[in-house]
């Protein structure tokens, strides 16, 4: 989804230059028993760069590496993470970075045309950032990440449409257990979905009438790995399913449609409208597809837990309510609910929802969940958040509410889109409980604590955010371990406002 934000994202940073910056403190609401410690993001430092969306960290440099769209790849001195300090840049455009054990990848697209192979980039010399092993992989890398071990690398290639061409999606795996020089790549496609396609669509994978096949329209976007190394679990963002991938064979085991959220039940309500002039969260004759970006897993209880941020993603294939034919049969007060103040501005889908193929929408399909969900390793959903985050941004930052690029001046303008939009998320382990840190791309953007040490009822911890960082992009868990400082360190990159932003992660 990176390269369809290049464009809007630089007229946005334009209208940054005029907006009213209002004095602002972080935000927090805590729930604290003998269980639940109590943990506290502090902000200590911010760097301002020529972009911020991804980064990486190795503890033995006290390096910070920095990707950020139409820029270099900015090398910052992170051991005092008070004043992190350029010290150097690498060549790329990239989408993704990732450290282990010495090893810097950085993932590059076909700089000419984002529908052929890219790059991926090797460094063992962390220090001297020179002589770089490229390994060729799939069409348009947008995510990479290391195996727990470090010997492999798990890159999702998008395979992102282009105007004339549309290049399969693949995971490409590369080994560098012998060292860069002797790195090995191997691709894992999904062609032997091809002639499954009716079974998965019947199941619920989303598969774009027009795809030419099932390998093509699938696009990797974000890839969490099992703590043995074995399994990785991929969203396919657009396709609303996760891949589970088994890593040693190079082979997926299954696509897992994830479902829909439906926003008439309670505890499950939204914002949706931007023309009503306030915050009015409530309940909806709509289906949400959850259309996970970000995903980590943690370990609970020796088994495997997801946790994915729900932002969602379209295509193009979209339209307001108002502009549908709904069924009578099943919405008999059409014409109420395509108001504007009700449900008529809300962006939905137009090749769902229409399951006779009459041109009548018997059930409205929008994007994304505005939420964080908690599925276990098989794919089924444990917990969702449900309407939470557009309460808690109401109640602690309502002038923000669903407001677009963090200014008030754009309160509620999101709500007929994806609302607060979660866009990341990262998870660790801190004094024996399980934390998961989700980034809001809109609504006044930050980021959201939660202690998820019970899958079922995680409980909200903190809310934090200031008015210099806007959309919130990568989130980056530093343990204590690994900190330059040995407190835990949090790293937000903040794609909007090019900051990157490091908190403390307090344990008073």
């Amino acid at each position: 989804m990176r390269a369809n934000k290049m464009v809007a994202n630089s007229m946005i940073l334009i209208v940054l230059a005029s907006l009213v910056v209002v004095s602002f403190s972080p935000l927090m609401a805590k729930q604290a028993n003998a269980s639940n410690p109590v943990i506290e993001l502090v902000e200590i430092g911010r760097y301002y760069g020529t972009g911020a969306e991804i980064s990486a960290y190795d503890p033995m440099t006290k390096r910070l590496f920095v990707t950020g769209a139409g820029s270099n790849v900015e090398v910052l001195d992170l051991s005092n993470p008070a004043n992190p300090v350029l010290v150097d840049t690498l060549p790329f455009d990239a989408t993704s970075v990732a450290v282990k054990n010495g090893v810097l990848a950085v993932a590059v697209p076909n700089p000419a045309d984002k529908t052929l192979n890219g790059q991926v980039y090797l460094y063992n010399d962390l220090a001297s950032l020179e002589n770089p092993v490229g390994v060729e992989v799939g069409a348009l890398p947008d995510m990479l990440t290391f195996t727990p071990d470090g010997k492999r690398i798990l890159v999702a290639n998008e395979g992102e449409r282009g105007d004339l061409i549309d290049p399969e999606g693949s995971v490409s795996i590369i080994n560098v257990s012998r060292g860069i020089e002797k790195a090995i790549e191997k691709k894992a496609t999904f062609g032997r979905f091809n002639n499954q396609r009716d079974r998965l669509v019947a199941q619920g994978v989303r598969i774009f009438p027009d795809a030419q096949s099932v390998a093509q329209d699938l696009e990797p976007e974000y890839i969490a790995i099992s703590a043995d190394g074995k399994t990785a679990w991929i969203t396919l963002q657009e396709n609303n399913s996760i891949a589970v991938l088994h890593i040693p064979a190079a082979a997926y085991l299954k696509i897992v449609p994830l479902g829909l959220k439906d926003y008439s039940l309670p505890g499950k309500a939204l914002d949706a409208s931007d023309r009503d002039g306030k915050i009015n969260i409530q309940n909806w004759p709509v289906n949400g597809m959850y259309m996970p970006d970000g995903i980590a897993a943690y370990q609970l209880g020796g088994k495997t837990l997801l946790i994915t941020a729900n932002e969602g993603d379209d295509r193009g294939e979209t339209s307001r309510v108002s502009g549908l034919a709904l069924d009578p049969a099943q919405f008999a007060d059409a014409a109420t609910l395509q108001k504007s103040a009700n449900l008529g501005r809300l962006t939905v889908s137009t090749i769902d929802g229409d399951a006779t193929g009459d041109g009548l929408y018997e059930k409205l399909y929008s994007y994304g969940a505005r939420s964080f969900s908690i599925w276990n390793a098989s794919g089924q959903q444990i917990f969702d958040s449900g309407g939470q985050l557009e309460e808690l941004t109401s109640a602690n930052t309502p002038s923000l509410f669903n407001a677009d690029n963090g200014d008030p001046a754009l309160f509620d303008t999101r709500s007929d889109n994806k609302g607060p939009e979660p866009e990341g998320v990262a998870v660790a382990s801190i004094k024996g409980n399980s934390f998961a840190f989700i980034g809001l791309e809109r609504a006044g953007g930050g980021v959201m604590v939660y202690n998820v040490s019970n899958p079922q009822s995680p409980s909200f911890v903190q809310y934090v955010r200031s008015d210099q960082d806007v959309a919130p992009e990568g989130l980056l868990f530093v343990s204590a371990q690994d900190s330059p400082t040995g407190i835990p360190l949090l790293v937000v990159t903040n794609e909007v406002s090019r900051t990157t932003t490091i908190y403390e992660v307090q344990v008073p």
